[in-house]
């Protein structure tokens, strides 16, 4: 039902939504010895949550997720980015939000029709 009604969008925001999980916990890391930066692939994922509900298999979520090889690494192993995440998330947060305005959109419809108007 939810690929039936909300196509690709409903996907988007669950991958966006957990997308926005490990950049927070990057930042949260930041200041972490040895903690290693990782992200997730949107567009790996969405092509494999949109394979697996058409029926094929698909790759695992779990090989959506990158390791992020850092421009500068500290001196204590961390290879988070401070300004690179704070750019990713913000990033992140405007795809997620106009993700948000198609399902919102599209839950307004459906509204509607029920309602007759």
């Amino acid at each position: 039902m939810n690929e039936r009604l909300f196509g690709i969008h409903g996907a988007a925001l669950t991958l966006r939504s957990e997308r926005m999980g490990v950049i927070a916990s990057n930042i949260a890391n930041a200041a972490t010895p040895g903690y290693k930066a990782r992200d997730l692939d949107f567009n790996a994922a969405l092509d494999a949550r949109l394979e697996r509900a058409r029926g094929g298999t698909g790759a695992a979520r779990g090989a959506a997720m990158v390791w992020r090889s850092p421009t500068m690494p500290s001196m204590d192993g961390n290879t988070v980015e401070l300004s690179r995440e704070q750019v990713a998330f913000a990033e992140n947060a405007v795809a997620y939000s106009a993700t948000l305005s198609f399902v919102q959109g599209k839950v307004n419809t459906v509204t509607r029709a029920l309602k007759g108007e």
